[in-house]
């Protein structure tokens, strides 16, 4: 083959090349002007993207490859700031916040979704000019707060709710940049269709909810009672945002209907989470089903008395709104955040062990980040491809 430049040779162990074309070419220097040339062009070109390579190596090395951005104190505005079902959202901002080396975003809202405390916090975070908000939408008390932020050019996402819709159709909403989290509408017509298949031919059911008429949850209600039509008499229980009279007031309920109802479902996390309980405290044994991953739903879900449960993901509510507003910030507005839907995933007992695990994802205590994938093919119920 001859004897090979020094270039050449430096050119084929710095890129680390088989013996695929441009090596074979390279060692020859068939069809090039100059082998030794073209290796150094290679060698400069790998050097040029030395900052690139950098940037990789930093990431893999776990540091933060991104500049500094002026200002990066995020507030979180939510309307049951402390419901245990937020306990996750709380975890995925400060780990997005860890991961991009910011402060821990601000906490704040109210416990009780009361329009005073919720616009108070977000006059709070105006005030002090905030690098962006995430924001619940649950009324259309939040409109003009909204707008004033952005006014006053600090981005805002809303998560969990995104104002009153009507069938599906907004009705009041804000001028956010985007929204993080269910498709509510469509996640109460999933239930709707659960609900068909456990109670089949209709009857008399219930469907608790804490807070009525609020956009967070009124929605699931309104899309489940779409789908189940006139054969069904459906009543709306309201059951608060306090766990202990969640319990009661289904239980109260459910004492005075039991000879006529057929199935009891939930829209929100309290009153699901309160629902097995509350049918054994009736004495009543018939279907039963609701929203998100709370312990006690989980525990139903595994022993069967709660037949299915719709996840969404209140991570990812804490997480991508953090990502997103801090990419906006970085690239000056030009990476303006999609709405993002977290899912509607169908927990039953035959799939609930995904969930069983004391995760910083579901809201556990563990602070363990990794946890292997169960080996096997990926079931995802509401796949909507097959094979």
């Amino acid at each position: 083959m001859g004897k090979v430049a020094p270039k050449v040779e430096e050119a084929i162990e710095t890129l680390n090349m088989r013996d695929g074309p441009t090596r074979r070419r390279l060692l020859a220097g068939t069809g090039l002007v100059s082998a030794t040339a073209a290796a150094s062009a290679l060698l400069a070109a790998c050097s040029s993207s030395s900052s690139t390579s950098a940037a990789v190596s930093s990431t893999s090395s776990g540091k933060n490859p991104f500049p500094a951005v002026p200002n990066q104190k995020y507030y979180f505005v939510n309307h049951a700031d402390t419901n245990e079902f937020f306990t996750p959202t709380k975890y995925g901002f400060a780990d997005a916040a860890t991961l991009l080396g910011l402060p821990t975003p601000v906490w704040s809202g109210s416990a009780t979704s009361a329009d005073s405390e919720m616009v108070s916090a977000m006059n709070t975070a105006i005030s002090a000019k905030a690098a962006g908000i995430a924001t619940s939408v649950i009324d259309s008390s939040m409109t003009t707060p909204v707008k004033n932020a952005m006014d006053a050019g600090i981005p805002v996402v809303t998560y969990n709710a995104d104002g009153i819709y009507k069938n599906g159709v907004p009705e009041i909403f804000t001028n956010r940049l985007a929204y993080v989290g269910q498709a509510l509408y469509l996640s109460g017509q999933a239930m709707g269709e659960q609900i068909k298949t456990l109670v089949p031919g209709g009857g008399h059911i219930v469907i608790f909810i804490a807070t009525p008429g609020t956009g967070n949850i009124q929605p699931r209600f309104d899309g489940a009672k779409s789908v189940l039509g006139s054969s069904y008499t459906v009543d709306e229980i309201a059951t608060t945002t306090v766990d202990s009279t969640e319990l009661s007031m289904e239980k109260s309920y459910l004492l005075g209907h039991k000879s006529t109802l057929k199935g009891a479902f939930a829209v929100d996390s309290g009153s699901t989470a309160n629902l097995a309980a509350a049918l054994a405290g009736a004495g009543l044994s018939i279907p039963a089903g609701g929203f998100d991953t709370d312990p006690r739903t989980l525990s139903a879900l595994q022993s069967g008395k709660l037949k299915f449960s719709i996840f969404q993901d209140p991570y990812l509510q804490g997480f991508l709104p953090v990502l997103y507003l801090y990419l906006y910030n970085l690239s000056g507005g030009q990476l303006a955040p999609p709405d993002t839907d977290t899912g509607l995933t169908v927990l039953t007992p035959s799939n609930v062990g995904q969930m069983l695990k004391n995760s910083r994802y579901q809201g556990g205590s563990s602070a363990e980040m990794y946890i292997p994938r169960p080996a096997g093919p990926i079931n995802q119920p509401m796949a909507t491809t097959s094979t």
